[in-house]
């Protein structure tokens, strides 16, 4: 079977984590959702996404294709009906589309599904837990870790738990090979810990779970995380989290609050930058919404910081409650910043002006290199792209 994730028109709700990948490259939990679905199935997939992310992520289409949501999160019942799919059939619920199983040839169209032959519409009557919008991140994140931290763990022995630790629930920690962890509090009551290969915690951090480390992560000395929080592959992490993800390779290294918010891939938080997460009257939190152009309520009560790939602060940054910032901003300066920051954005709460996309390439090839990674000119022509689309939001 051909596995194929698609994005469909929701991908803009996604914005601006979906402006560098399709919707299902988006981490929740331990693994992202493509990860998730390819470890059920156990087969490598490809994408349909919009043009300009098509050499990243290419289509593979086969004879004995099997179609998927990329925002949707498996289960046992959803997993279930879509294996007994046939060919000719389409899995909806309502007027959304969950799946579809063909034996025809599909193109990278976002519109593919309109021509695609179908015999017969199944129903999907059960709870579908869809991604929308980018806080379904950490709002789905605590069901999420705990779902990932079953199935990679099943049936396997964790490493040993070094002594000088102090553990709540132990059963509930697993360790992958490489990990160190010294003199550190892991409490496992309120959820699994799941510490990927050659993750580090250093000594005198203090996590709760549900909690998730990348390989090759980092947690700083005294850093206190809250679940459900993930911390993505090759991140560096200090100070105060709480129900946040961060995608990977992201850094937010020092003292400062991180509350229910989603970091991209090779963002940087500077020391002492906070978000504030809830507001003074506490109503519902409004954020920037790409598809509709304006803000929208979440209807959360709590909700902070969204903020694109590539992007960074430096110290003392301040962003208030339900902030949503582009890719590659550059933010600094004194006070509050707007709530929305378009990409390629430089300046803060006294003004913008546009990030030069050269220099914004520079730092790029940067710290890719500092990953060990290389600046590729897929990832080069992505962000090129990005800079010409986005343009209508920089009015300064």
């Amino acid at each position: 079977m051909n596995i194929i994730f698609f994005d469909d028109e929701n991908r803009e709700n996604l914005l601006p984590l979906t402006f560098t990948r399709p919707a299902c490259e988006l981490r929740v939990g331990i693994l992202t959702i493509r990860e998730k679905w390819e470890k059920h199935f156990r087969e490598k997939a490809s994408f349909i996404t919009v043009d300009y992310l098509q050499e990243k992520y290419p289509l593979e289409s086969g004879k004995n294709n099997l179609l998927i949501n990329g925002c949707i999160l498996p289960d046992a019942g959803l997993l279930k009906s879509i294996q007994a799919l046939k060919p000719g059939t389409k899995l909806v619920q309502e007027d959304f589309v969950i799946a579809v199983r063909t034996d025809e040839q599909v193109n990278n169209d976002l519109n593919f599904l309109a021509g695609i032959a179908v015999d017969k519409v199944e129903i999907y009557s059960a709870k579908l837990n869809r991604v929308k919008f980018c806080w379904d991140l950490f709002a789905f994140n605590d069901l999420a870790i705990r779902d990932d931290f079953a199935m990679l763990t099943k049936g396997r022995v964790s490493q040993p738990i070094p002594s000088s630790n102090k553990c709540i629930q132990p059963e509930n920690i697993f360790l992958e090979e490489g990990v160190k962890v010294e003199c550190s509090i892991l409490n496992a009551q309120t959820g699994p810990i799941y510490l990927a290969k050659d993750s580090e915690i250093m000594e005198g951090a203090m996590i709760r779970g549900p909690f998730s480390l990348g390989e090759h992560a980092q947690v700083k000395m005294g850093a206190k995380i809250y679940g459900a929080t993930t911390i993505g592959p090759e991140c560096r992490v200090g100070g105060e989290v709480s129900n946040s993800v961060m995608m990977g390779y992201s850094n937010k290294g020092h003292d400062g609050f991180l509350g229910n918010s989603v970091l991209g891939e090779w963002c940087n938080l500077g020391a002492d930058s906070n978000n504030s997460n809830l507001k003074n009257n506490y109503s519902k939190i409004k954020v920037w919404n790409y598809k509709e152009e304006q803000y929208i309520n979440t209807g959360l009560q709590f909700c902070g910081l969204i903020m694109g790939d590539h992007s960074k602060c430096s110290i003392n940054t301040m962003f208030n409650t339900g902030t949503v910032v582009g890719v590659s901003a550059n933010i600094y300066g004194n006070g509050f910043p707007p709530k929305f920051i378009p990409s390629y954005s430089w300046g803060g709460s006294e003004g913008f002006k546009t990030y030069r996309l050269e220099e914004a390439l520079e730092v790029g090839q940067r710290v890719y290199e500092r990953r060990h990674i290389e600046f590729n000119l897929s990832d080069q022509k992505i962000l090129k792209h990005l800079f010409e689309i986005t343009t209508k939001y920089r009015s300064w």
